[in-house]
């Protein structure tokens, strides 16, 4: 028997999802972030500024993300630039969040009985 969803934590929305998924494995700057999420999803996910910079304020609101002193890729600091890193409550929502999602797609593919180990 699969274990029970956290049900305390939310669903996250799928760019809040990008986001912490961009920073999980450090701090970047908002273009960074877009431009990882852009790569990352083979270019089937692209944020546009408003919807990134509302997405990462709301996201520092509920503490899932802060303001970082980042620094360039050539190791100094931009100060026209802000950085954001994950927080460990932000860590733990894409955690969770990334759990739900792997229960959804595994349940499709039940449904559709399609078997997930052979190729597409």
């Amino acid at each position: 028997m699969s274990p029970k969803p956290d049900r305390g934590t939310k669903p996250l929305t799928s760019s809040s999802f990008y986001i912490l998924f961009a920073l999980a494995d450090g701090e970047q700057h908002g273009l960074g972030i877009a431009a990882e999420i852009a790569e990352r999803t083979g270019g089937d996910v692209e944020l546009g500024p408003g919807t990134l910079y509302t997405a990462i304020q709301k996201m520092e609101n509920a503490g899932l993300i802060k303001e970082t002193t980042g620094t360039n890729s050539g190791g100094k600091e931009d100060s026209r630039r802000r950085y954001y890193g994950i927080t460990p409550a932000g860590r733990r929502a894409l955690e969770a969040e990334a759990k739900r999602l792997a229960r959804i797609v595994d349940a499709a593919y039940e449904k559709l009985l399609i078997d997930r180990k052979r190729p597409a």
